[in-house]
């Protein structure tokens, strides 16, 4: 997330709207920062964050490689000649301008272990440039020595801002590559440490026995099951890749998203769902997540929505339990549109209690939940957790404020959204809320909120110095009638 940098005795930075309402206000004037003094305090935006406009400067290097792309036959043909050195920049001008034919020749020559798409975004159609990426891949032959030439052995796919496109290399007698498959039996690190420990054990190969005739490589991808031709597209051809290469070319998937279950089956059932750490599923039903749950082992993230069930004592809920208590990596845990009315005890009864995130977004939970929240191994471990759209503050408000109590050493965001807040709840929560003091978001955006109580908000979370984010709602004297539907003043 980003965050300010210190400012002093300057103009304030040029500021945008992104998020929520604001995305589709971005066309306004810049909203400056607030400065008094030495500090700069947290800018306020009626539903929306904030972040700098960032100028970019072009490099002499980038300019050179924008010319040599000028003319990419020419290019492609020098590319044997090109110091290794200047790979990098000259891959990440050919990407952006979607030079494909000129990434095929590139991956095919790369003269680094690993590639990562890493932060870069294509202005032309994703998957044609990803498609001319993995074509590129060569098989290198085994035992390839040599300290120049080709030498890719991981192509990464997946968009990372906070990946470089290139590991630094470190001298082992193994690839090394922070991306690497750990987990697959079929991934490169797991072959090359067997095959390490059998030379170690000097029962390497004598010259009578033939090596295998191709290094093994890895190609590291997100997917989305969603539906669309071109995504399937894609996925066939990424099918047909692993296919002509059996036994040489792993494909792990880390991030799976899903959009609805029965199309996909085939395409599921083609890929490691070991090597998974990030599962996104909506509108499916709940014994199709069991299943695929029961496959993975070292889920790091899981966000459901619109998983519906209703029966909470039947086979089903209990299985979903089990395989939930599996996930001893569990990180972070989504459940959106997920009806748990009085029953979230019996999930967080399973969970790892160093779990950091929680969303539970319109999931009906009552004043009992966020009590048994407050008191469960998890609370204390929280850094991120999102409850809007429960009516949590219908009733008494007591329950919460235990759960900022128990969460006030570690939350970093804290969402509240369209919970029925009113002045009196929050200004009972106002105490145990600034002595969160590692908060550096909250929102309290569509509560019934006044101004006079918004002013006693900033007044209470000055104190708050890591505070960078603050949402807050229109206030309710702004509207004819307290709604959003059209009466806004």
């Amino acid at each position: 997330m980003w965050e300010p940098e210190p400012l002093r005795r300057q103009a304030p930075p040029t500021l945008r709207l992104v998020g929520c309402e604001a995305r589709e206000r971005e066309e306004r004037a810049p909203i400056p920062g607030v400065l008094d003094g030495s500090r700069f305090f947290p800018t306020l935006l009626p539903i929306g964050f904030m972040k700098m406009e960032q100028k970019t400067t072009v490099t002499l290097l980038e300019l050179a490689a924008k010319s040599l792309l000028s003319n990419e036959p020419v290019a492609i043909h020098a590319l044997g000649e090109i110091p290794r050195d200047l790979f990098v920049p000259l891959f990440n001008t050919a990407f952006l301008g979607g030079h494909k034919m000129m990434l095929k020749a590139m991956v095919s020559l790369w003269p680094f272990r690993c590639l990562h798409v890493g932060s870069l975004n294509a202005q032309e159609s994703c998957y044609d440039i990803l498609e001319a990426m993995v074509d590129g891949l060569p098989i290198h032959p085994a035992q390839n020595s040599s300290s120049w030439g080709p030498k890719l052995r991981i192509l990464d796919l997946r968009h990372d801002p906070d990946c470089e496109t290139t590991c630094s290399e470190i001298h082992t007698t193994l690839p090394f590559c922070t991306q690497s498959c750990i987990y697959s039996q079929c991934s490169i690190l797991k072959i090359e440490e067997a095959q390490h420990g059998v030379r170690c054990l000097g029962i390497g190969n004598s010259g009578s026995e033939p090596q295998s005739a191709q290094e093994p490589m890895e190609l590291v991808v997100a997917i989305s099951l969603n539906g669309t031709l071109r995504t399937e597209q894609f996925h066939s051809f990424l099918c047909t890749k692993v296919q002509q290469n059996f036994g040489s070319l792993h494909l792990c998937c880390r991030h799976l998203q899903i959009d609805g279950m029965p199309a996909h089956n085939s395409i599921l059932q083609f890929l490691d769902l070991g090597c998974i750490d990030h599962l996104e599923m909506y509108q499916a039903c709940l014994s199709e997540v069991t299943s695929l749950l029961a496959r993975m082992t070292h889920l790091n993230s899981l966000s459901l929505s619109n998983i519906p069930f209703t029966f909470y004592k039947g086979r089903k809920f209990r299985s979903f339990l089990h395989q939930l208590g599996r996930l001893d990596s569990l990180q972070e845990l989504s459940l959106a549109s997920f009806c748990l009315a009085d029953q979230l005890h019996k999930v967080l009864r399973v969970l790892p209690p160093h779990l950091r995130i929680l969303y539970l977004p319109f999931c009906g939970l009552s004043n009992r939940d966020v009590t048994l929240l407050s008191q469960s191994s998890q609370a204390t471990h929280l850094t991120v957790l999102n409850l809007s759209n429960n009516r949590i503050f219908s009733g008494v408000v007591e329950p919460f404020q235990s759960l900022l109590e128990k969460v006030s050493g570690t939350l970093q965001h804290l969402e509240i959204n369209n919970c029925m807040l009113t002045d009196s709840a929050l200004s009972a929560i106002l105490p145990a809320l600034s002595r969160c003091t590692h908060l550096r978001v909250l929102s309290f955006a569509f509560n019934p909120i006044t101004m006079p109580m918004l002013k006693s908000v900033l007044q209470h979370l000055t104190s708050l110095m890591k505070l960078k984010h603050l949402i807050y709602p229109v206030p309710v004297h702004c509207y004819e009638e307290w709604n959003f539907q059209d009466s806004l003043d």
